[in-house]
């Protein structure tokens, strides 16, 4: 039976962009997948530990294996301060274990069989020809922190969503509504309806 593992990270509750868009990325996977599960943990409601000699290892394993399950790992992916929210750094550090998620002997990922959505969603614009372009580091943290535990993230990126709440950004409101649009429909085209349906 087909499952998912969707994560979100965002502090912003309802007013969340990334909340919104996992949501709807979400309910389009179970369209497409009639009769599939799914898992969630809210990384901002429920953070997960920073690594300790502990209890890490425990939690890594619980972890690691609501990854096994899935087919597809749906990740809210906010932008903050210029990376990734720490609870989804937390995440990334316990899922890198190596006889969990890494072969011991080899340093072969053994994750590679399972899709990962991160869902992108930046304040601003960082794009070819801004004045912030290259300063957005969740993107390549993250494809770099899971790539050892042989996971490939595909992105689909929203941004300039603060545009609407700050009056600095008022012109740019064009701009943000067309990159809703255009993640919206990223989303859209993710999995074909029935593609998996029996």
């Amino acid at each position: 039976m087909p499952h998912l593992l969707h994560l979100d990270s965002s502090v912003q509750g309802e007013q969340s962009v990334s909340r919104r868009l996992t949501a709807r990325a979400a309910a389009r996977w179970q369209a497409a997948h009639p009769g599939g599960t799914v898992t969630y943990r809210d990384l901002a409601a429920d953070p997960l530990p920073h690594l300790d000699p502990r209890s890490s290892a425990a939690l890594s394993a619980v972890l690691v294996e609501e990854i096994n399950a899935a087919d597809t790992v749906l990740l809210g992916l906010p932008l903050y301060n210029f990376g990734p929210p720490s609870t989804v750094k937390a995440w990334v550090d316990h899922i890198v274990a190596p006889g969990l998620s890494i072969d011991a002997a080899t340093g072969a990922g053994l994750l590679g069989g399972t899709e990962l959505v991160a869902i992108e969603t930046r304040g601003g614009g960082y794009g070819p020809g801004t004045p912030r372009e290259g300063w957005d580091h969740a993107q390549t943290w993250l494809t770099h922190g899971v790539s050892l535990t042989g996971l490939s993230p595909r992105f689909i990126v929203v941004e300039l969503t603060m545009a609407d709440t700050k009056p600095a950004m008022a012109e740019l409101k064009p701009l943000a509504a067309q990159s809703l649009a255009d993640g919206q429909v990223a989303i859209d085209r993710l999995w074909a309806v029935g593609e998996n349906a029996a």
